[in-house]
């Protein structure tokens, strides 16, 4: 039964990063084409509104946000197929893992993104996105569903603080994390300053969530505790997870323009697109890390009394 959920949970998280990434072109190529206002960069009247700064960030965080949920989606599917065809017992074993930790990080995480990205495709079109001809809304419609489909995204959070990220004691997650910290050590060749620094704070935020959580599940009487940072901890580990493949891309584009092969201006768009999300989404890492430590208290608290208050 699991192998066959697991499968839709990938499958569902596809559909999310194929629903944004066909909002994200809708959205480009209204902006190309809508024009209004004096552009910042070149000084030209009437421009397009790709040309204004809040667009181009809206479009740049878009495009960076599908690329991660996509490399995760992908992973997941390459972990899976390792955790059984890999040369050694002890080689799959490790992929199963990876596999384990990553299904409902692709699907939670990808449909999330999948949602977000539609909305603000709505957004870019204005006042024209709630106008059915331009189609932009149905796409949000079309995404929504997904975070409900095989398991809502609070079941997934549920399921990977509540079982993935213990069942081997935690070891999974411990060699994300050192797969991160190697990535990290490699940053400093490509970039300086906060793209390096906002990755260094982000491997932290996972590294101390995750050991809170484990010895957090160490102790019955904290299961409240555990369930209470669910939601967070999925967001934040697929957040920084997002950031980890970019940056291995973005590493790896660099590579390949030394190396003089490859499209330029795509590579240096890889490059560029680590810096857009570590500073949109990396930078918010903080928060993602409060909410998992909140406890299960605060939340017994907010009583069914409190909420109709």
């Amino acid at each position: 039964m699991f192998i066959m959920m697991n499968a839709a949970r990938l499958a569902v998280g596809v559909e999310g990063v194929g629903i944004a990434e066909r909002a994200y072109q809708h959205a480009l190529e209204y902006a190309r084409e809508r024009k209004q206002g004096r552009s910042v960069w070149t000084g030209a009247a009437n421009s397009p509104i790709v040309d204004h700064p809040d667009v181009r960030r809206t479009l740049s965080v878009m495009k960076a946000r599908i690329a991660a949920a996509r490399a995760i989606c992908l992973s997941t599917g390459v972990a899976a197929d390792l955790a059984r065809h890999a040369a050694t017992e002890d080689e799959r074993r490790q992929w199963k893992g990876r596999e384990d930790l990553f299904t409902p990080i692709a699907k939670a995480w990808s449909t999330d993104v999948g949602c977000e990205v539609a909305s603000q495709g709505v957004q870019v079109h204005g006042g024209m996105g709630f106008i059915e001809e331009t189609g932009a809304a149905q796409y949000y419609r079309d995404a929504r569903i997904t975070p409900i489909y095989e398991g809502t995204n609070g079941i997934q959070a549920m399921d990977l603080v509540g079982r993935k990220l213990s069942q081997d004691g935690g070891q999974s997650a411990r060699d994300l994390i050192a797969d991160f910290k190697t990535t990290l050590a490699q940053l400093p060749k490509l970039y300086t300053g906060k793209p390096v620094e906002r990755f260094a704070n982000a491997v932290e935020a996972v590294e101390d969530a995750t050991l809170w959580l484990l010895d957090a599940k160490s102790d019955k009487d904290r299961a409240a505790d555990v369930l209470a940072a669910a939601d967070a901890y999925l967001k934040l580990l697929g957040d920084v997870t997002g950031g980890w493949m970019l940056a291995k891309g973005a590493l790896w584009a660099r590579a390949e323009l030394d190396a003089g092969r490859g499209d330029p201006v795509w590579l240096e768009g890889k490059i560029a697109l680590y810096e857009v999300y570590a500073a949109n989404v990396l930078g918010h890492v903080s928060s993602r890390l409060a909410a998992v430590g909140q406890g299960g208290a605060l939340l017994e608290r907010m009583s069914v009394d409190v909420l109709a208050g």
